[in-house]
């Protein structure tokens, strides 16, 4: 008999502990420890919720702690692990007897950056990570605040700025980039300014926060930026995320990027046979690089989850892992209202940095035929390497449908395909759906016209 103890019961942590428990006979043990009350629950949802268009947090869980003990598995929610003992395979908790393991996960996930600024701490300033959070939010919103402050315009900041528009809140986004969202391209930041001011977003660019001011009662009625104040009594932190790997850390285990767990390709931790971990505490191999990079995203948490589960269960049944994880190609959607924004692979100064010779190239199409009503805009820029004519990377901000098309990039991306593959790619078309040449194949052509120039 073994047992397996996973840390965490979200994402990665339940898909483990699932596809364990179906595997294994029964008399294998699969614990799951939860520090929350919660499993199983869509965090990208989060600002959805909080706009108005998801009635409740329950809309959001995927699996509760009932439905997966239902399933067999031994979930206990409530309890925090403070230590890990590598030698011993014990685990501290603060509350009870240390508990024992053959085997471990660790799927803590990913927690919210928030600096060590003065007055960060004051009430009414709110990351949004949990559920929990998000509640909080809510809550802070119905008190109806005069002035809401995002801090950052990386995606959830994005999203929370339409939250808050789109309930009817005095809104200021304060980002420190030249323009928002900045892992997409100035010129395509252009373009979410544009519409982000369209909605009467007043958005501070290449703007540093210095602190908050707090009232007497430690509540913030300011952000300090650069020598002025903004007014704001509800401020929301969209800085990222880094990843959760405080004990994995204590514990002496090896972390890459953002603080990342190093794993290999099975998901198992570097320098252990008996330790795994899955999900937003993990780093990833970026494909087109080939570095580590951290990524925090619930649709390679899961498939870790899987890939893991799969290794162990081989380690305990005496046979050989059938699954790997590749890694990532850094493929991410999102939108601003009826802005769709997404990109893949490396931008231009990303490549350089890589040691590419990136050649850049961008078009403005429609997202359907021109000539077919309700037609509008997109724009695609796609980065190539002028040596290999290698595929890097594209990002597209447009209308409907404009967005998803990133996922044939991200395909190609993850099959190797250069730019001249791209061009002859057999794509579906019919006029209500695009144009002759996929705006893709349009930004392609434009790279390979780039590089003869």
């Amino acid at each position: 008999m073994s047992r397996v103890v996973v840390i965490g019961g979200d994402a990665a942590g339940a898909t483990v502990a699932s596809n364990l428990r179906r595997t294994l006979p029964d008399e294998h043990e699969v614990i799951v420890l939860e520090r929350t009350d919660r499993t199983s629950y869509s965090a990208c949802g989060i600002p959805y919720w909080i706009a108005g268009d998801v009635d409740s947090a329950d809309d959001l869980v995927a699996r509760t702690p009932e439905e997966h003990r239902e399933n067999g598995i031994d979930l206990r929610t409530g309890v925090e692990v403070t230590a890990i003992d590598v030698e011993a395979k014990s685990l501290a908790l603060a509350k009870g007897d240390p508990l024992t393991y053959d085997r471990l996960v660790i799927a803590t996930g990913a927690e919210p950056l928030r600096p060590d600024l003065p007055g960060i701490d004051g009430d009414g300033i709110l990351g949004v990570q949990s559920l929990d959070d998000g509640q909080a939010v809510i809550d802070a919103m119905d008190r109806r605040p005069e002035h809401v402050v995002v801090v950052g315009s990386g995606y959830i900041g994005l999203e929370m700025a339409e939250a808050c528009v789109s309930r009817g809140f005095d809104t200021t986004v304060v980002e420190q980039a030249p323009t928002p969202l900045p892992i997409v391209e100035p010129q395509m930041g252009e373009l979410i300014a544009d519409a982000m001011r369209a909605r009467g977003i007043h958005l501070r660019e290449s703007t540093a926060v210095t602190g908050f001011t707090l009232d007497d009662d430690g509540r913030v009625t300011a952000v300090e930026v650069d020598g002025e104040s903004i007014p704001a009594d509800l401020v929301i932190l969209g800085l990222g995320v880094s990843a959760r790997t405080s004990l994995a850390a204590d514990a002496g285990l090896t972390r890459g990027p953002k603080g990342a767990l190093m794993v290999d390709q099975h998901q198992q931790v570097v320098g252990r046979d008996d330790i795994w971990a899955a999900g937003d505490c993990v780093a990833s191999i970026d494909r087109v690089t080939g570095d580590h990079v951290h990524l925090a995203l619930g649709t390679h948490a899961n498939k870790q989850g899987m890939v893991a589960a799969d290794a162990i269960a081989a380690d305990i049944l005496d046979g050989a892992p059938s699954l790997t994880f590749p890694g990532v190609v850094q493929t991410a959607i999102t939108k601003f209202c009826s802005l769709e924004i997404s990109r893949t692979g490396l931008g231009e100064q990303q490549a350089r940095d890589a040691g590419f010779d990136p050649v850049v190239a961008s078009v403005v199409t429609t997202n359907i035929a021109g000539y077919m009503p309700g037609s509008a805009e997109m724009t695609v820029l796609m980065v190539g390497d002028r040596t290999t004519r290698r595929l890097l990377g594209a990002q597209i901000v447009g209308a409907e449908d404009a967005a998803l098309r990133i996922d044939v990039i991200g395909t190609a991306l993850a099959s190797g395909l250069t730019i001249d593959d791209v061009v002859m790619l057999d794509l579906a078309y019919a006029p209500p759906f695009g144009s002759t040449w996929s705006p893709v194949q349009v930004a392609a052509r434009a790279v390979v016209k780039a590089m003869a120039g």
